[in-house]
């Protein structure tokens, strides 16, 4: 995926709209954030440790991680070190499963949030460092006019706040947090 072979500050909106699935369960991305490794807020800011080797052995690999020893979080990486973390999406495919994973019934709250999200597609650290072109993945690329984007900066980070890196479907129902007014 030579899409995939670029900053994630530029393929990050190019993924709004795109359709993941992990073992057929996902549906459309809606928010995403960026992360790069000059960036104080990205887990490959430190270089490589045993935790972030997947951000490091390039693309197209996903690196999932423990966010706060809870939840899951599910990254597509990109070039450099780079990666785009997978914050919402709109359920398309699967939302049985979603449901009885999650033990919800509102579709709009199943993936509205980077750990819901990775409870909802039954992602885990089991699949830390394997590649986003093969199984159990599935990544199509929207095609056409691409939605309006909404921009602002990135949020549950205590570093390089200020980023305007989180971005997201304008108007989507299902996103994790409105995005600020302009």
């Amino acid at each position: 995926m030579r899409f995939l072979d670029r900053e994630a500050a530029l393929v990050a909106p190019a993924l709004l709209g795109a359709k993941f699935l992990v073992d057929g369960v996902g549906g459309q991305i809606v928010e995403v954030e960026a992360y790069h490794p000059t960036d104080p807020a990205s887990h490959s800011f430190r270089g490589p440790t045993p935790r972030n080797g997947a951000m490091f052995a390039g693309p197209p690999r996903v690196y999932v991680y423990r966010s706060y020893g809870i939840h899951w979080c599910i990254n597509i990486v990109c070039a450099n070190a780079s990666a785009v973390l997978l914050r919402a999406l709109e359920p398309t495919d699967g939302i049985a499963a979603m449901r009885q994973r999650r033990g919800l019934e509102d579709v709009r709250t199943l993936c509205s949030g980077p750990g819901k999200l990775c409870a909802a597609l039954g992602v885990t650290g089991a699949l830390d460092g394997h590649m986003l072109d093969a199984p159990p993945f599935t990544l199509v690329l929207p095609r056409g006019a691409a939605a309006a984007v909404a921009i602002g900066p990135r949020i549950g980070i205590s570093k390089a706040m200020e980023v305007p890196w989180r971005f997201g479907v304008a108007g989507s129902r299902f996103l994790s947090k409105p995005f600020p007014k302009a």
